[in-house]
């Protein structure tokens, strides 16, 4: 059985962030990357908290869970509206066109939502 997870950001909050990489860690120690399809999506604001300027230590634990098969999924135009481009995030995310049509995709899928 494959268990399916998307884990949700919206606002610019570093302590979600760091209850949501956790939570993904947490995770992975009990079930194995290999039978888990975990997604990453922020929206919003959220989008912020992956800059490379900015994210400072979970850089590394983006790239580690990324390594892992997570998918950091940011919001295109979250990321217009602040004038981010690809270049200006953390190694590992990758920009999708709309973060809510992505949720709303994913929960018809079968997809777990969780909000840290």
């Amino acid at each position: 059985m494959q268990l399916k997870v998307v884990m949700h950001l919206d606002w610019d909050q570093m302590d979600a962030l760091e209850m949501g990489i956790g939570n993904i860690r947490n995770l992975l120690k009990d079930v194995p990357a290999e039978r888990a399809d975990v997604r990453f999506v922020a929206n919003g604001k959220a989008v912020a908290l992956f800059r490379k300027d900015r994210s400072g230590e979970h850089q590394a634990g983006v790239r580690e869970l990324a390594a892992q098969g997570v998918r950091f999924c940011l919001c295109r135009n979250a990321l217009a509206k602040q004038s981010l481009a690809a270049a200006d995030l953390v190694e590992g995310c990758e920009i999708i066109p709309a973060g809510i049509v992505e949720l709303i995709r994913l929960q018809q899928e079968g997809f777990a939502y969780v909000k840290p």
